[in-house]
């Protein structure tokens, strides 16, 4: 039992000292004197005092808490400031008498004053979300304190603290008296029991030493690292000092860690890691850390209740209740077992024992007339969105079955039906399981001398080590009855010559009923606690293991390094539906960046028709078959009057390329105007009209000298804003075209996006392209719309973006969308200008305008039509805007909502004066939405600004999410 006196102290509320008695004491005692405010503490009172210079922190205790234990939490500040922990550490102050712990007199009582230096920095515990950086570090930190503190000696440790995780069970029970509420008094009850259970069973074990015993979330001091993130580089609150265990001081550290966890408790791995690579902790100390942890947390919760009983006004321990409250539900919504393995394989010490049957569990079972169905995200069996009906997986299974009467799922697959679509978490698909198809009456065998269970129609095998789990099985033996191996223990359920269903599962946790799926990222842990069945039947039923890892490495091998992926640690994406995209995982993400699939992924009525093509025909444009007419018509229609002569290509650059080639053709000259910020293509030329820093840095020092980059006429962030800005942009122009008139080597053309793509869909400002057409068309040269990007309806408001400023360009160039991810491109331009081409000789694409790639072209258009995908982007797009601008009254970050339909931009600045580009946030804040199921990806030639260019078939609950997701992340952190 615990001492009275510790029991008494937990009843202790904090010291009557007012602000103004705070102020006294520091005129007094130590000569300070400034501005001062209260702090928060449990049972001490702290306050912050700035004198301008310099800011101190006093402490005032209780004078029942003895001068030896406040003088030990001194020493061992002074000792840690002594070594080299690259951390800050506070620094005791002497009074004016030399004194670092003096006493007073406040109304009667008496109190132990101490002065310390004030670290500067925030705590970690305001900011919601942590990286998996800031845990380690964390850890890190925690090690190093503990490290510091392994030799450091004084008669203050030896104390009686409520918080002294060895004396957590009879501590929570003495707090739990003043909890009201029944069950949450016999939850935390029961919790701290098991707890205290496992500690005791190692605790000879663990090693003791002077520990800090509170390096948490709120005691470490966090400055802006080199990514601009808070890093904790000082520790503070040195009251709960102590002789005790080392593990302990872990233990805190991460329990502190469950409030940011969103319910995941491995959640903690990176501080264990971090902390085992700095100081070694063995393997006692590693099965007691998750014990420890739930009864940090049960103390939290019952000491935050007894203590609001006693001080109901303690603003600092209510605002902690919440987060206490986190840590305690998630540190018990686990197995023990779970969380002992997970820790054991952080630090690389993994239990796994090779499994041995003598006898296989239905030997009627035989490879030979065993089918395996494939339910994983590339399985073919899956049709459209046909994996989302619940029933699929047996159907499948019973189909796999028709051949021979035998069938299974595979373990270890992750199962796409299971995938959850606009989801923050990624959902459980991992099978620790298999289903059979068996005839009914098939025998079952006992594998190893096991205890039967039984719960209903669940059978349980248990041995000392490991337990069968088994449904579907016709058991006639009773609850308790003992099976040797080989001993037959029922058969497959079922009427006689029917069909029957067997789920088979191991559990090496013998008082566990373990769930059937795990969570991709906690799946190697689980497969360790619920291994394969396959040796159980002497069969290989295991899906193979995702080797994304293997493949990103041979796709930088073999794929050039210029070819960039999306992500440093990219998600291995094999399938599509509509907005969604999936990962091998099962992990479903909104696709909110791929103009290229305008209808959205797996779309099945292009897929039939293209396959029906391909099983006909596809060759290249010189044969002459019919819809390459059919689709030219189909092309030239949509375009402005006078424009009906159409170019078929295999890409957007190809057409940009060959938009260049004819103003060449055309005008007999050479010069182009293009656009700074401005992104159009990968080809010579087309590259050499981009002039986009974020795609090639070197972008304005390698111009041949035929291009002329004119002022980008960012309306935003450009060199004219509001009224006016036509003209300045226009005049910029002007001036461009009048060097090149003194040149006299006349003027190509004018290439241009409608609107500003790259830069984040900025609309270029009014009549600006009326004014440039004119100029250039006055010269006699050829306006080109780069359409590429943004048009093809996904403006929603204009099929076309030079709608948007009532013009009508001399070429169009598009792809992308058009074929929805077929290589296809276009130009579209009028009869005379496509035949000055042929002074050059004719025109020839070899995949340009193929049976298949018309067929696609053609029927992507259908679908725009028939599922009204334009009218969409309008709707979905103006709505998803709306919000998006919304997001701007509550964020400062959030500097501007660029372009309209289903093209926008989303700009974020530091400063919304200076306009500061917050490159490092947006890339952080674009990796934060990976891990929550959205994919997004920078653009601008700041790296600021999100393109947000999804499929036209974005649904607005899908618009919604990815808002509600942005704004979770925008107040969170990142």
């Amino acid at each position: 039992m615990a001492d009275s006196a510790l029991l008494q102290r937990t009843e202790l509320s904090r010291p009557d000292v007012s602000i103004s008695d705070a102020k006294a004491i520091l005129g007094d005692f130590y000569g300070f004197h400034g501005e001062i405010r209260e702090l928060g503490s449990q049972q001490d009172r702290n306050f912050l005092i700035d004198t301008g210079p310099e800011r101190f922190v006093l402490k005032v205790t209780r004078a029942e808490y003895p001068y030896a234990e406040l003088e030990a939490q001194n020493h061992a500040m002074m000792h840690l400031r002594s070594l080299d922990l690259g951390l800050d550490i506070p620094e005791p102050i002497a009074t004016l008498t030399g004194e670092y712990i003096p006493q007073c007199e406040i109304a009667g009582s008496y109190y132990w004053l101490r002065v310390l230096t004030f670290l500067d920095g925030q705590p970690l515990t305001r900011q919601k979300f942590l990286t998996e950086d800031q845990v380690a570090a964390l850890g890190d930190v925690t090690a190093r304190v503990a490290l510091g503190l392994k030799d450091f000696k004084h008669p203050g440790l030896e104390r009686e603290l409520q918080w002294d995780l060895r004396r957590a069970g009879p501590v929570a029970l003495h707090l739990l008296k003043s909890v009201n509420d029944q069950s949450k008094r016999d939850r935390i009850a029961k919790a701290m029991i098991v707890a205290v259970k496992r500690m005791q069973a190692v605790a000879p074990e663990l090693r003791l030493h002077a520990i800090h015993h509170d390096v948490t979330d709120d005691n470490v001091v966090a400055r802006p690292g080199s990514n601009a993130r808070l890093m904790p580089v000082g520790v503070i609150d040195f009251g709960d000092v102590m002789y005790g265990w080392l593990i302990a001081d872990l233990a805190v550290a991460c329990a502190a860690l469950l409030h940011h966890a969103e319910g995941d408790p491995f959640f903690i791995l990176p501080a264990v890691k971090a902390f085992h690579a700095r100081y070694p902790l063995t393997q006692a100390e590693l099965i007691a850390l998750w014990p420890l942890i739930v009864a940090r947390a049960g103390v939290l919760v019952a000491s935050s209740e007894q203590q609001l009983s006693i001080d109901p006004d303690n603003e600092y321990v209510l605002g902690n209740a919440a987060h206490e409250r986190e840590i305690f539900d998630t540190a018990t919504s686990v197995p023990y077992s779970l969380m002992e393995t997970a820790i054991l394989d952080a630090v690389g010490l993994a239990r796994s024992a090779e499994m041995t049957f003598a006898t296989p569990l239905l030997p009627d079972v035989t490879p030979e007339n065993l089918r395996l169905t494939d339910l994983s995200v590339t399985s073919p069996d899956f049709v459209a969105d046909d994996w989302a009906d619940q029933e699929v997986d047996w159907k499948l299974l019973a189909r796999a079955a028709m051949e021979t009467g035998y069938s299974s799922t595979r373990y270890g697959e992750y199962r796409l039906s299971y995938t959850r679509r606009l989801s923050e978490r990624a959902p459980a698909t991992f099978a620790l399981h298999i289903d059979m198809c068996l005839p009914s009456e098939t025998r079952a065998i006992a594998p190893f001398d096991a205890t039967v269970k039984r719960n209903g129609h669940h059978v349980i095998l248990s041995s000392p080590e490991l337990a069968l789990h088994l449904d579907g099985i016709d058991c006639p033996l009773e609850d308790g009855a003992s099976v040797a191996t080989g001993d037959s223990i029922g058969q497959v359920a079922g009427a006689a010559g029917s069909i029957g269903g067997l789920r088979i599962q191991l559990c090496r946790d013998t008082d566990l009923i373990p769930p059937l799926f795990a969570k991709p990222h906690q799946s190697a842990v689980w497969s360790q606690l619920c291994p394969s069945p396959s040796r159980l039947l002497g069969i290989g039923i295991d899906a193979p293991a995702p080797q994304s890892e293997a493949v990103l490495k041979r796709r930088n091998k073999s794929f050039a390094k210029p070819q960039k992926n999306y992500y440093a640690a990219p998600p291995q994406i094999e399938r599509g539906w509509k907005e969604h995209l999936f990962d091998v995982t099962g992990r479903a993400y909104l696709d909110m960046v791929n103009n290229v699939s305008i209808l959205g992924h797996g779309n099945p009525t292009l897929a039939a028709a293209v396959g029906r093509q391909w099983s006909m025909l596809n060759t290249n444009s010189r044969f002459h078959y019919s819809v390459v007419a059919d689709f030219s018509d189909r092309l030239a229609a949509l375009a402005p009057e006078g424009l009906d002569t159409v170019f078929l290509v295999n890409s957007g650059s190809e057409a940009v390329d060959l938009a260049i080639r004819l103003a060449w053709a055309h005008s007999g000259r050479r010069n182009i105007l293009s656009l700074l910020e401005a992104y159009h293509g990968w080809t010579v030329a087309s590259d050499a009209v981009s002039t986009s820093l974020a795609d090639n840095p070197q972008a304005l020092e390698t111009r041949p000298d035929w291009v002329h980059p004119v002022l980008s006429p960012n309306t935003y962030r450009g060199k004219f804003r509001g009224a006016g800005a036509t003209e300045g942009y226009v005049a910029a122009v002007a001036e461009t075209i009048a060097a090149i008139d003194a040149r006299g080597d006349g003027l190509a053309g004018f290439i241009a996006e409608s609107v500003y793509g790259n830069a984040g869909g900025i609309p270029l400002p009014p009549g600006y392209l009326q004014q440039v057409y004119a100029m250039v068309r006055a010269r006699g040269g050829l306006c080109i719309a780069d359409e590429v990007q943004v048009g093809y309806g996904r403006l929603g408001h204009h099929f076309w973006g030079f709608d948007q400023q009532g013009v009508v360009p001399d070429i169009i160039t598009i792809a992308k969308g058009m074929g929805n991810g077929q290589p296809l491109g276009a130009v579209i331009t009028r009869r005379e200008v496509a035949d000055s081409l042929e002074r050059e000789g004719y025109f020839f694409s070899s995949a340009g305008g193929s049976p298949v790639s018309c067929i696609v072209g053609m029927t992507v258009l259908d679908i725009m039509q028939t599922e009204d995908l334009q009218r969409n982007a309008r709707e979905t797009g103006d709505y998803l805007k709306a919000r998006l601008e919304a997001l701007g009254q509550r964020f400062p970050l959030v500097g501007a909502v660029h372009g309209m339909g289903l093209y926008l931009g989303l700009e974020f600045v530091r400063d919304r004066e200076t306009l500061e580009p917050a490159t490092e946030e947006t890339a952080a804040i674009c990796n934060r939405l990976l891990d929550l199921g959205v994919i997004m990806q920078p653009t601008g030639d700041h790296l600021n600004v999100f393109k947000i260019k999804p499929p036209l078939c974005l649904a607005r609950e899908s618009a919604d999410f990815f808002v509600d997701t942005l704004e979770k992340v925008l107040s969170e952190g990142w």
